[in-house]
């Protein structure tokens, strides 16, 4: 049974919740933590590095792209206590973000003939620009992906991320743990499980929708003496579709010491 779900987005990044409605979500799925992961921005909202909101305990976390130089990777950082560098590090991402989107937005825009319902802003993603596509044209959202703004697609335009070496020191100075997101979703798993030698956990549960070799990811907890975290990577409004069952929780609450 999933007790913790330690990868939630909010509509502060891609995500469709807003923070107030996650701890009905929560229940609603059984599941009483919830790390609120949106992508390179913190949640003011939050009190501290971890609260309770009606019953549910909410983790304040982050997820981070980073550059290797051969792939990009997604860090995720638990439990945070915002620095200067971290707080500084996400308004130089969402700047870009801002650039980028509206760089995107021209594009479609010119390529449809139409206007997108969409205005570029901080934590804007590719996520709503495809939900905009969708409202305007006979495209479907994932059609909005795998035929404009995917990644090599005619409208694609690449983010700016920090090194993963920067990623790394920023995070580490801010949260009780930085660990590797799906491991799996990566060109190369096992170059990208190769740098949980600078990380403090993995994500060892996430909802692939296919077969994966998990001991892959066991061989580097065993290797790198990793916490073992894992969540549903949630969008939308159902939470608790993979994640930490209570004793798994236990370990990474231990590991976090908050």
């Amino acid at each position: 049974m999933v007790v913790a779900d330690l990868h939630v987005h909010t509509t502060r990044s891609d995500g469709t919740l807003t923070l107030d409605a996650v701890p009905a979500a929560a229940r609603q799925a059984g599941v009483e933590v919830v790390a609120v992961t949106d992508h390179d921005r913190l949640q003011p909202e939050i009190d501290g590095s971890v609260t309770e909101r009606d019953g549910v305990t909410l983790l304040h976390g982050i997820e981070l792209r980073v550059e290797t130089g051969t792939q990009r990777l997604d860090l995720l950082g638990y439990g945070v206590d915002p620095t200067e560098e971290l707080r500084a590090e996400c308004a130089r991402i969402q700047r870009n973000r801002r650039e980028r989107g509206a760089r995107i937005i021209e594009c479609v825009e010119d390529r449809l003939g139409a206007s997108l319902p969409v205005e570029s802003r901080d934590g804007l993603g590719r996520p709503h620009i495809a939900r905009g596509i969708a409202e305007v044209s006979d495209y479907t959202f994932q059609g909005a992906f795998d035929e404009l703004i995917g990644d090599d697609c005619p409208c694609y335009v690449p983010r700016e991320v920090p090194s993963f070496e920067r990623g790394c020191a920023v995070l580490s100075d801010a949260c009780g743990l930085v660990g590797l997101a799906h491991p799996f979703r990566y060109p190369d798993t096992a170059a990208a499980l190769s740098k949980c030698a600078s990380l403090d956990a993995v994500e060892r549960w996430y909802p692939y929708g296919r077969a994966v070799d998990d001991s892959l990811v066991d061989d580097a907890i065993e290797r790198y003496d990793l916490a073992s975290t894992g969540g549903s990577d949630a969008h939308g409004e159902t939470l608790g579709d993979t994640g930490l069952d209570a004793a798994a929780w236990d370990r990474v609450e231990t590991a976090l010491n908050v």
